[in-house]
């Protein structure tokens, strides 16, 4: 039997996840505030923390597959994309070439797109009640801010 859904997510998911926005804002803050000597540790833990954050949204997805009954294929390769997306923006750095601006970038793309998979999942009523509402401003607002964050990098 199949574990019913809550009414709503609970409010400390909600806070929890409001907070995850804050550690890019601080890179993105360190990265325009005009030191030089903050400059490269919030590029570099910036792409740090939206990788981990992207990966993580991966291992939502496959715990929404798990959780629900005959789960779609596709959920379950969108689950391990976000991984393999964040690991290959790690390779220009690993090889020595121009980093991060435009791996930040297409990490803050990657984030804001999440959204889709998110909305295609609620439609099949795959995701929690609440979901959406949750997940479109954090996806939004924490692409947005890797975006940012790689431009100023450029």
């Amino acid at each position: 039997m199949e574990p019913k859904k809550p009414d709503r997510l609970p409010l400390l998911a909600i806070q929890l996840g409001w907070a995850g926005i804050l550690p890019m804002v601080g890179a993105l803050l360190a990265a325009v505030s005009g030191e030089p000597r903050f400059q490269f540790a919030a590029f570099a833990l910036g792409h740090a923390y939206a990788a981990l954050i992207f990966s993580f949204l991966g291992g939502l997805w496959w715990g929404l597959a798990a959780w629900a009954e005959n789960a779609p294929n596709w959920l379950w390769y969108a689950s391990v994309a976000p991984s393999l997306l964040a690991l290959a923006t790690f390779v220009p750095w690993v090889l020595g070439w121009p980093w991060p601006g435009y791996s930040l970038i297409v990490l803050g793309l990657a984030i804001a797109t999440s959204f889709a998979v998110d909305k295609r999942a609620d439609a099949q009523g795959i995701a929690p009640t609440d979901w959406l509402r949750l997940r479109r401003p954090l996806s939004y607002g924490l692409g947005a801010a890797t975006a940012l964050l790689g431009f100023a990098a450029l």
